[in-house]
């Protein structure tokens, strides 16, 4: 880009609806995949330093996950598992189950980009899946908008807040502090 550019993310939205949608105790972010670490550690910390455990997958071929290992203590709690985007949704279902294996009392997702091709539907709707929320950044499919396992949040107050401070020449980036 030849101008200044803030990426924009949904995680104080879901925070927001993590704290008033799921009681505070006993609630462990759970990162789907090696990689997500970073992305559930953040959440954690916003949730009141909340534990993490993390699912290390092998990938045997393309669109195919297999889970191997996890770390971390979920017997009885709730875990919460951020991604930034779900598309066939098999890594996701693979990873709920492992975590309901381990002792997981629930499982719920919060992912901000909903593609959800192929057979992801169907897939959630057999998984350890108890919630999907997801943010209107893609409009649902109408098989997704039937799903009873998903719920969407809408980003237009945060987009809106950040026409507003683009107007007033505020900053956004204090937005995501």
């Amino acid at each position: 880009f030849k101008m200044p550019v803030v990426k924009l993310n949904a995680t104080r939205l879901m925070v927001d609806d993590i704290k008033e949608n799921n009681p505070f105790k006993n609630i462990v972010v759970g990162a789907r995949d090696v990689g997500g670490e970073v992305r559930s550690r953040a959440l954690a910390k916003k949730l009141n330093n909340s534990d993490i455990a993390i699912i290390d997958k092998r990938i045997a071929e393309a669109k195919k996950s297999e889970v191997m290992n996890m770390s971390g203590d979920n017997e009885g709690k709730l875990m919460i598992v951020p991604d930034d985007i779900i598309d066939t949704a098999g890594t996701l279902c693979n990873a709920a189950k492992a975590l309901k294996d381990h002792g997981a009392a629930g499982v719920k997702a919060y992912i901000t980009h909903p593609v959800l091709s192929g057979p992801a539907i169907e897939r959630l709707n057999k998984s350890e899946i108890d919630e999907l929320v997801v943010t209107n950044s893609i409009p649902l499919s109408h098989e997704g908008e039937k799903c009873s396992k998903i719920r969407v949040i809408s980003l237009g107050a945060t987009i809106a807040e950040c026409i507003i401070r683009l107007s007033n020449e505020e900053s956004l980036s204090e937005m995501f502090i």
